[in-house]
């Protein structure tokens, strides 16, 4: 009798964790390949001659903005095209990173193929910037992912605004040329994702990771994002689609509340200690104990920018500014503080579809890679330390 023939199953690559597939699991979704698209950019001769001029003025340098701009949305279009190859009915995890390369720079997109089971299989396909875990509790939270969606904006202080407030850093108080630049260019940053969700149907961006990064004698304020469509909001195209900065973790559990994201507020101040605070600050700190000047400054501008969001959050209507983050930085002798929270209302048709998470989508995976640095670095903290831990001790990142 002969054999019954072998198949042959070629595996799946994927960067999906346990975890995530077994939430995607739930909700009726299957892993595919792991998956790039890239692209090298040069800014160009012409453009940096342009971007040069323009940095000398401050503010956005577009030309800077758009290569950036056009190279990430280029390596995206490559990575959706290597997924309709495999046949995918979605992404997710999609990032957008950039690197130096002999001058030029690499823009490189990364995610992970998913697919529907059985008779959803096939449907219009998806992006989100989310893992796995994040993509069930966006969509047991009401939103339908719709597209991976970034704003960006290039920005320089410039020499003109550079001198103007580098003469007001003689004196104590807040560099308004400063804040400016950098307020205006995270609102212009955040009004591009909304527009880009806008442009696709969508009536909300969730998820909203937001970096800054040194390029080309400029900076790049870059936000991403996946744009969505939740029934409770207002219908696409009528109004401006909300945005969030919350983990969909966090979304899910507002949800449950009665809450709903209307939009991510952010505020920067930067101020100055001047000259003479900054020779008492330097006297202050030969001895021990407070510095006084210091504590004053940092507060001043703590409460400016936590103003502004409460301004902003107020002419919108929201009832509460959720999940605040606060940044400061010490640039050059001026101190930057940066507040951002997303401001939420209560809605009705907020609830989640299940009563509450799986223990699953929650559950952080635990690093298993270690480059030779992480345990040079590890040791010399142990030996700081005086307690080496053992074999059971590790687990922290």
């Amino acid at each position: 009798m002969p054999k019954p023939a072998t198949r042959t199953l070629t595996p799946i690559m994927t960067g999906l964790s346990g975890h995530e597939m077994y939430c995607l699991d739930l909700i009726g979704i299957e892993p595919g390949e792991l998956i790039i698209g890239n692209s090298v950019f040069s800014l160009g001769f012409i453009g940096s001659i342009g971007a040069g001029l323009q940095v000398v003025f401050g503010g956005e340098v577009s030309q800077v903005t758009n290569v950036i701009a056009d190279g990430r949305r280029l390596s995206q279009d490559r990575l959706l095209q290597e997924a309709h190859r495999h046949g995918a009915d979605g992404l997710t995890g999609v990032t957008s990173e950039l690197s130096t390369m002999r001058g030029n720079t690499e823009f490189l997109s990364v995610a992970s193929c998913v697919r529907h089971k059985g008779e959803d299989a096939g449907t219009t396909m998806f992006s989100t910037s989310v893992s796995g875990q994040e993509l069930y509790c966006m969509v047991d939270a009401g939103y339908e992912p719709i597209q991976f969606v970034f704003g960006n904006v290039a920005y320089s202080v410039g020499l003109v605004g550079g001198i103007l407030g580098g003469l007001k850093t003689l004196a104590r108080g807040e560099i308004k040329e400063f804040s400016d630049i950098f307020n205006k260019t995270r609102h212009l940053a955040l009004e591009r994702i909304a527009r880009e969700a806008k442009s696709c149907g969508a009536n909300a961006v969730v998820g909203i990771e937001t970096k800054i990064m040194p390029f080309s004698g400029t900076h790049e304020m870059l936000m991403l994002g996946t744009a969505a469509v939740h029934p409770a909001l207002p219908k696409p195209g009528t109004a401006e689609p909300v945005t969030s900065d919350l983990t969909c973790e966090e979304m899910w559990n507002l949800a449950s509340l009665g809450y709903m994201p209307m939009r991510l507020v952010l505020g920067t101040a930067v101020y100055s200690l001047g000259f003479i605070g900054g020779i008492k600050a330097m006297f202050k700190s030969i001895v021990r104990g407070e510095i006084s000047d210091l504590t004053s400054l940092v507060y001043d501008a703590r409460e400016h920018a936590i103003g502004l969001l409460r301004q902003e959050a107020a002419e919108i209507g929201a009832d509460d500014v959720v999940g605040i983050k606060t940044h400061i930085h010490d640039v050059g002798g001026v101190i930057e503080f940066m507040a951002i929270g997303t401001a939420v209302k209560r809605m009705p048709g907020a609830k989640p579809l299940s009563p509450q998470l799986p223990v699953q989508a929650i559950i952080r995976d635990r690093r298993t890679w270690f480059s030779h640095t992480d345990i040079m670095s590890k040791g010399a903290s142990d030996t700081a330390g005086g307690d080496s831990g053992g074999d059971g001790g590790g687990g922290g990142d």
